[in-house]
């Protein structure tokens, strides 16, 4: 019993904490995902912790901005490289952190553009999407996802739209943020300046072209979860999209895993986040949807 229950808090451990310096490497960091259900290399193009949200939810703390720094592209195809070497090879699953790893988990699923900030703000995104695309080839991973976990805030952007295209002939796959349906619970939750209007104007330009997962996490705010009405618009403005030809492959409606910025933002129960999708699939029951709890949530 005691080697089990050690286990699983080792298991528990690998789910939620998820840092994004591995071992002296800047960019680059392996961890265990349980939305992609196995290992996923995390690749951070905002070591400066920039970012053009500022979510109540998010565990990046943002108080004291750090100077500005450009991306090295070199050091970031070094660190890829060789962690997906080591991830190939098999002896990552001998690494005293992935050793409680169970076999039905030990696979490298997918290559994620994440971290700590919106990773298609970087300058350089295209030619990162470029160099995941060659070195996971390069490495007999071409069955491997690249995923761009994004807020939508850039996707029309050419240059970003040039990138998504490189990774979608790559098993590239765009998943976009939805937090809100309302403009005044998009600034409550997200504290943007961008409007939330520019947000689904575009996810419905890539989702028109791309098969899209829908990224939404649901938090209680100072002990309350999100109003009825609020969330019937955030579902409103999902038909919507779905309507108008956006190709949602997934909704992953998820909560609050690790401990936020924000001390008044808390994670639902279970059975709040269960709730919520009853609701998503009476209303939307041809959209495929994942919820993600706050116990094993990545």
């Amino acid at each position: 019993m005691g080697a089990h229950n050690e286990t699983g808090e080792s298991m528990r451990h690998l789910l939620t904490d998820h840092p994004r310096h591995w071992r002296g490497f800047q960019y680059v960091y392996p961890v265990l995902s349980r939305r992609s259900e196995g290992l996923s290399i995390g690749v951070n193009l905002s070591i400066d912790k920039r970012c053009n949200f500022d979510c109540v939810y998010c565990q990046v703390d943002r108080a004291a901005p750090l100077p500005r720094k450009d991306v090295d592209l070199t050091q970031v195809r070094a660190e890829l490289d060789w962690m997906l070497g080591w991830a190939a090879s098999g002896e990552l699953w001998s690494d005293p952190q992935f050793t409680d790893v169970p076999e039905a988990v030990r696979r490298l699923n997918d290559i994620a553009f994440s971290g700590d900030g919106e990773p298609t703000a970087c300058a350089r995104f295209d030619e990162a999407a470029a160099l995941a695309a060659q070195l996971k080839n390069q490495h007999g991973l071409s069955s491997v996802k690249i995923a761009v976990l994004t807020n939508a805030t850039l996707l029309h952007k050419p240059k970003v739209r040039a990138a998504l295209d490189v990774l979608a002939a790559n098993q590239g796959e765009v998943w976009a943020k939805l937090d809100a349906g309302t403009e005044q619970y998009h600034r409550l939750v997200d504290r943007s300046a961008v409007t939330l209007r520019r947000v689904l104007d575009n996810i419905l330009i890539a989702g028109r072209t791309h098969e899209l997962v829908i990224q939404s996490l649901f938090t209680k705010l100072h002990g309350e979860m999100i109003p009825a009405t609020q969330f019937e618009e955030y579902l409103d403005r999902l038909e919507e999209l779905v309507v108008a030809g956006c190709r949602i492959r997934l909704v992953q409606l998820y909560t609050t895993a690790r401990q936020p910025a924000e001390e008044f933002a808390s994670p639902l129960s279970d059975a709040e986040l269960a709730h919520l999708e009853a609701r998503l699939r009476e209303r939307l029951p041809q959209t495929p949807c994942q919820t993600y709890g706050a116990v094993n949530a990545d």
